[in-house]
């Protein structure tokens, strides 16, 4: 348990302020017409294996197959058409980058993309059939490509994380989970730069006071592990992980006020237990999902994050875009018990 990361109880920062539940709310009313509401599930097949009675906000029934399209569609709607007609430019590793591809395609707008080139090829490829540029670079450039497109091109960023718009679109996902259980115990969100457990965090304390919010990250990047000791956003050095979606190596500036304030806590999961985590959604839980979105359920596996049997959980699962060579993986996985 050492592993889980508190905030301390702290008071919320005055920047967090900057980022409201009403933002969250007007963002809803705006994508609405846009994006699907996704189910919650309730998997009570999963209950042994993970101590509380688990239900799934499964995400990976989302349009583009992930939550990014709420905050990609919803940042899109803000543009003028002047704008649109200069084209929509987002660094991505993958799933952020197909809902900017979708959301653009949809406004008539030109999308490219810049993506890892350790990028599955997979996510490459549905991007690619949208109709979106694909430019690749090394991981760590490719905020500066994107950077570089925008200004030879005249376009504009959507960035897949720090961004208020972005942020409050992801948002919109804590409140419909809210509506379909309002007495949920806790939310276990994979985190990565911040925008979906900034987003889902601040919607849920908005509306509930006794359901606890947790975040989960790679332990080979812990950027909120580190930031929230450190009280301030802080780098952490690129290293591999199975969670591709996972990949920012420090939080947004945007995004961590908002999730020190709101956040109860983080765990940092090995690779193993997010496997495990698959696994057992899958064998068990009948729910195909990538590896990130799995990260929750591995983090109680590891036993990052207290939980108990009259606890309901629901463990966000964030994305299901994922190629046949990923799911080679689980053959070797070990089994979640």
């Amino acid at each position: 348990m050492a592993a889980l990361r508190m905030n301390g109880g702290e008071e919320k920062e005055e920047k967090a302020m900057e980022f409201t539940g009403k933002q969250i709310q007007e963002a809803r009313e705006r994508i609405a017409p846009f994006v699907d509401e996704t189910p919650l599930l309730r998997l009570k097949a999963l209950d042994a294996y993970l101590g509380c009675q688990v239900y799934v906000k499964a995400e990976c029934m989302q349009k583009t197959g992930a939550f990014k399209f709420r905050g990609a569609m919803n940042r899109i709607l803000t543009l003028t058409d002047e704008e649109l007609s200069r084209g929509i430019v987002a660094a991505s590793s993958g799933n952020h980058g197909r809902a900017i591809a979708y959301g653009a395609r949809m406004k008539g707008a030109r999308a490219v993309i810049v993506m890892p080139r350790t990028a599955p090829e997979a996510k490459k490829k549905a991007i690619m059939e949208l109709g979106a540029e694909v430019v690749l670079c090394e991981a760590p450039e490719r905020f500066e490509v994107a950077e570089q497109i925008c200004m030879e091109r005249g376009s504009t960023m959507i960035p897949p994380y720090d961004d208020y718009d972005v942020m409050a679109g992801q948002g919109t996902l804590g409140l419909e989970l809210m509506e379909q259980c309002p007495e949920l115990s806790a939310v276990i969100v994979p985190a990565s730069g911040g925008g979906l457990i900034g987003g889902v965090s601040a919607a849920v304390k908005s509306v509930s006071d006794h359901t606890k919010v947790y975040g989960a990250e790679p332990s080979a990047l812990p950027r909120y592990t580190e930031s929230l000791k450190a009280g301030e956003p802080v780098l952490v050095p690129m290293k591999k992980s199975l969670a591709d979606a996972l990949v920012s190596q420090r939080p947004g500036l945007k995004n961590f006020p908002v999730v020190k304030a709101y956040v109860d806590g983080f765990a940092a999961v090995d690779d193993p237990f997010m496997l495990k985590g698959m696994k057992l959604l899958l064998m068990e839980g009948k729910v195909l999902a990538e590896p990130s979105a799995c990260i929750g359920i591995g983090a109680v596996l590891e036993g990052r994050i207290p939980v108990g049997k009259e606890d309901k959980v629901c463990f966000v699962i964030s994305g299901g875009n994922l190629g046949f060579e990923q799911l080679e993986i689980l053959k070797d996985a070990a089994q979640f018990v």
